[in-house]
């Protein structure tokens, strides 16, 4: 599948497509005001202690403490399960050994401590950022850990005997002690090619972490590259055929660094110069705009419903205007196959990552059921963040996990309703008004003279005096007290107020 790179920059905002077939995979966004924090280095002091949690809250100057657990800061681990931007892994974890008994983290930590942290998730809704004491440093071929003695290989190098190439030629070359991650765009290089990039991270590490003992905390010590470079580094393989890029200062960026660390590898890099937003030239905008939406319909006629909450996100499938040709069983599979695609194409474009339910439509055979349970873990296979799938159930239930590393297209590029306060509605009106009614009756029992004037959004305030008049008149009479209604066309349709004068 022929994949490319359009890339849309700005003064304010620097945008990174992944396309696959003609059609975006991916998207990466990055602003100005809101960079990405995830793989910055920074010097924190621990806050608050938490044994009931075994984690810790650390200052590292951000607006939410960052949130620390006891495995990430336990300085004698000899097996670090890593995920290196989530695709590398130690190749060996838990393998033949038994389950590593973490000390205390009261312990490990005391409030006041001052020590070297990494971003290893981003804040993400309510919740501060996830940090790490083992740092990891990314580099093209390499991910040097200095804090840890091991070297993995990634899963997706399936031949042994390259696995075994690619070990022997770290192992020959790295400092004791230390560690590396060998990623999965190594396979095939050659020593030289390896060497270059272990020489460059550990020099990297040098520079950053001399001085460390006379910066005071909370210190940003590192920030890790910006958006377009971190996407070169870590999916640029020889499958992208083209780089296409609209900014002249940026291409020649890409190429500087193409040079520097890809400098064996040939890439088609184009500078878009045409009238037309390069991402509307591509038919970008329309893919993003859709990726927003609720409901995604499939060719079929079928489609699927995607509703993202705090905890898990929910995915429902429904046949909709697909009728099918021969029988219900046959119609129920094909939208359900149909579906599978879509939405694993909908968890890498929008980015949805954490507990996933997903809602097939019921299947009465056991074989369509493992039919299509066998065609979602094909559709995830070229998902880079790792994915873990249960079988599904007699009612058509999936449950999965997808690993979140960043906030998802949704909630980076759109805020709660300001209006509906996020819940995605509003009480209907007929509720609102029995609700003004019933505030009224409180008010007109405890009155014993007076005015009354209730202020209500105009809507409310015509169905009180039209269509809805009669529960008004029933309290008049019963209290002799009359009520002027006033409309406020600047009040929430829930808003009402009731004045007494």
């Amino acid at each position: 599948m022929t994949k490319e790179l359009v890339i849309s920059t700005t003064s304010h905002e620097t945008r990174v497509a992944l396309l696959e077939g003609g059609h975006i995979a991916e998207l990466y966004i990055e602003r100005e005001r809101e960079r990405g924090i995830v793989g910055n280095i920074y010097k924190g002091k621990v806050i608050r202690v938490l044994p009931g949690m075994q984690a810790a809250f650390v200052d590292i100057g951000l607006e939410k403490a960052a949130f620390l657990y006891v495995a990430d800061v336990h300085d004698e681990m000899e097996q670090v399960e890593r995920t290196i931007e989530g695709e590398e892994h130690p190749d060996d974890q838990g393998e033949g050994a038994e389950a590593l008994q973490l000390p205390p983290i009261e312990e490990l930590l005391r409030e006041g401590q001052e020590l070297l942290v990494q971003i290893s998730k981003e804040p993400i809704g309510t919740k501060g950022a996830r940090i790490t004491s083992h740092i990891s440093l990314p580099g093209r071929h390499l991910v040097y850990m200095p804090t840890v003695d091991h070297v993995g290989i990634s899963r997706r190098i399936e031949s042994e005997e390259e696995r075994e190439r690619l070990r022997k030629i770290v192992e020959s070359m790295r400092n004791p002690e230390t560690g590396f991650i060998v990623r999965t765009v190594s396979e095939g290089k050659s020593e030289d090619d390896l060497r270059n990039d272990m020489e460059f991270l550990v020099g990297l590490w040098d520079n950053l972490s001399r001085g460390l003992d006379e910066v005071s905390a909370p210190s940003l010590i590192h920030s890790d590259l910006d958006v377009t470079s971190k996407v070169l580094r870590d999916i640029l393989t020889e499958d992208v055929k083209r780089i296409i890029v609209d900014n002249v200062e940026e291409y020649n960026k890409i190429v500087r660094f193409l040079r520097t660390f890809m400098p064996r590898l040939n890439y088609c890099i184009e500078l878009y110069e045409g009238d037309e937003p390069i991402f509307d030239a591509y038919g970008l905008e329309v893919e993003i705009s859709r990726a927003l939406g609720r409901k995604v319909w499939l060719k079929s006629g079928g489609s699927i419903i995607i509703e993202q909450t705090e905890a898990l996100t929910a995915i429902d499938v429904n046949t909709g205007r697909y009728v099918g040709k021969h029988n219900l069983e046959d119609t129920i599979l094909k939208t359900n196959l149909e579906a599978v695609k879509e939405i694993a194409f909908q968890l890498r474009l929008r980015n949805i990552g954490g507990l996933i339910i997903i809602d097939f439509i019921d299947m009465e055979k056991e074989a369509h059921r493992e039919k299509v349970h066998g065609a979602l873990e094909e559709a995830l296979k070229g998902d880079k963040n790792k994915t873990n799938i249960l079988k599904i159930s007699e009612l058509g239930l999936v449950e999965m996990t997808r690993k979140r590393v960043r906030e998802s297209i949704g909630r980076t590029l759109c805020e709660p309703c300001s209006y509906c306060e996020g819940k995605g509605y509003v009480k209907g009106k007929l509720t609102i008004i029995y609700e003004v009614l019933r505030e009224l009756q409180r008010e007109l029992i405890d009155l014993p003279a007076g005015h009354v004037t209730l202020l209500a959004h105009p809507e409310i305030a015509g169905l009180l005096v039209d269509e809805e008049r009669c529960g008004l008149d029933e309290l008049e009479k019963r209290y002799g007290r009359a009520v002027a209604i006033n409309s406020r066309p600047g009040f929430h349709i829930e808003q009402f107020e009731i004045a007494v004068g």
